[in-house]
């Protein structure tokens, strides 16, 4: 069986941590800030973790 090539768009999104869990960044952070509340523009720059089935669909895209 070939080799697969690393699904690039998932690549440049996501980050494998030393532990191995799935790491993207959380959405609705660019623009429209002035109506978010400071808590919710805080909490949205921590990561956010994927599990379950779509971590293994993410780990097939990125060749891991």
């Amino acid at each position: 069986m070939p080799k697969l090539k690393t699904h690039k768009g998932t690549a440049k999104r996501i980050k494998i941590t030393g532990s191995g869990k799935i790491a993207r960044e959380r959405a609705y952070g660019n623009h429209i800030l002035a109506k978010k509340s400071k808590a919710r523009k805080r909490n949205m720059k921590t990561a956010a973790f994927i599990k379950g089935k779509i971590a293994k669909n993410v780990k097939t895209a990125l060749g891991v």
